[in-house]
């Protein structure tokens, strides 16, 4: 009985090893592409691995992880919709203390990640490696690509179903040329881009990459790309506005270039990063925000059948962003009408349409906690009990007390979708010849009135 066993287990043990599946990389007359299974791959792919089923629906294939974190059952939940995993190994960055003189640290990295390529090899999800995000963001020591080359060159050793790939922060000359030289064990290079992604096709083979590549973040302008008022802050796309650059970028820098296997979008999920709708993909309350219609656009080639809202840039006492807002601290102030609209695919006969949207109003303090590289910075505090009216489609509002850098933020709600905008604002102290400001706390009302002044 006991060798029945041993033979079973023997098996089983066989049986899951097959279920790996195979991809390379094969050039082509355009340029290259995935083989996964014996058949041509491209990436249409999110980053994050939250809301698999709504990835499943707007047409995504893949998913992309930073990191190893719950890597198990992500590459299960993936692999029980279809979607495959570019699994991401987080290598600690200089810029959080990290030394990359330091080889005992660096074998110890090295050793780590080898017991996850040991791992997960066989995955039937597992696309690819992912080995270093954004190593060169504010980095001095060139030694992180040998570190990225002793993965990737042991990855290759013992698993030969899975290409490899490292991600730069953007593109440069000098950054492409240390990877071909210190880490000739990449096989596809990984760039996270945004408003620079219109020059990526020409400068990649420029700068000396003459292999595939994808784009492994992509999306909106960065904070760091974005115009800024007077007093430093970024001024933020609305999310109408995203929807085109989503759209644009895909259709123009991504999908015609052959040497491109496909791409990322960033972010799929939400997160506090500069402010708390600048890259999610999802608002705080887990909808769908008006970008995720241009990617299920440009993913099935075909409009959603119910899209979400769409907005207009606010203006605050009748200004825009770039005219520098500053207002008295405890002064009475208002936006015009944003002009929330409803798609012409869905209720475009229905004459009380704009009843049917939902809108909620609020006011936080401008974010102290920025960092780079996508680092976690703690949320930015709301500002309560200044707004009349927040679930009005246009509000009046008393400044806050205390002096300093502001956002107004807007969200319009529709099917289990938000549009939504916000403008930044700096608040002056009053002086004795502003004479005292008379201040009301707004309350949210109960029973079934929505607001009470």
């Amino acid at each position: 009985m006991t060798r029945y066993i041993a033979i079973f287990i023997c098996i089983l043990s066989l049986a899951t090893f097959s279920f790996a599946q195979t991809t390379t990389v094969q050039k082509t007359d355009a340029g290259f592409t995935f083989i996964r299974d014996g058949k041509p791959y491209y990436i249409k792919g999110v980053g994050g691995d939250v809301n698999l089923d709504m990835a499943v629906k707007i047409g995504a294939n893949s998913i992309r992880t930073w990191g190893i974190e719950n890597a198990q059952t992500v590459l299960d939940e993936a692999q029980k919709r279809g979607l495959t995993v570019m699994l991401g190994f987080w290598l600690q960055p200089e810029r959080q203390g990290f030394d990359y003189n330091d080889k005992d640290k660096v074998e110890k990295q090295f050793v780590f990640f080898k017991s996850i390529i040991d791992k997960y090899k066989n995955h039937p999800a597992l696309l690819m490696w992912g080995i270093g995000n954004e190593l060169d963001l504010l980095y001095t020591n060139p030694k992180c690509w040998n570190a990225v080359q002793d993965i990737a060159k042991y990855a290759h050793e013992v698993d030969k179903n899975h290409p490899t790939s490292t991600v730069t922060a953007g593109l440069d000359s000098m950054k492409t040329q240390y990877i071909k030289q210190r880490a000739p064990d990449i096989d596809v290079y990984g760039i996270n881009t945004y408003g620079d992604i219109v020059n990526v096709p020409k400068n990649i083979e420029r700068f000396g990459w003459t292999g595939p590549y994808m784009i492994t973040e992509w999306g909106v302008n960065g904070y760091w790309e974005s115009p800024k008022t007077g007093w430093e802050v970024s001024i933020e796309q609305t999310s109408t506005e995203k929807k085109q650059s989503f759209y644009d970028r895909y259709t123009k820098y991504i999908a015609p270039h052959g040497k491109c296997l496909g791409s990322y979008a960033f972010l799929w999920g939400e997160k506090q990063e500069y402010t708390e709708t600048w890259f999610g993909l999802f608002s705080k309350d887990n909808k769908a925000t008006e970008p995720v219609d241009a990617l299920e656009m440009v993913f099935l080639n075909k409009n959603p059948e119910q899209a979400s809202p769409t907005v207009e840039p606010m203006t605050l006492n009748g200004k825009k962003a770039v005219d520098n807002i500053k207002i008295k601290a405890g002064s009475s102030n208002n936006t015009a009408n944003i002009a929330a609209k409803i798609a012409k695919n869905m209720l475009e006969n229905e004459p009380d349409s704009d009843k049917i949207l939902r809108y909620e109003w609020k006011i936080l303090a401008e974010s102290t906690d920025k960092k780079s590289g996508g680092d976690a910075e703690e949320a930015a505090q709301e500002v309560g009990g200044l707004i009349r009216g927040s679930s009005k489609k246009e509000i009046n509002f008393r400044a806050p007390a205390q002096s300093g850098a502001y956002r107004l933020f807007v969200t319009v709600y529709l099917n289990n979708k938000t549009a939504y905008a916000n403008i930044p604002f700096w608040v002056d102290k009053r002086t004795e010849a502003d004479g005292q400001a008379n201040f009301v706390e707004f309350k949210k009302a109960t029973m079934n009135k929505q607001e009470e002044e």
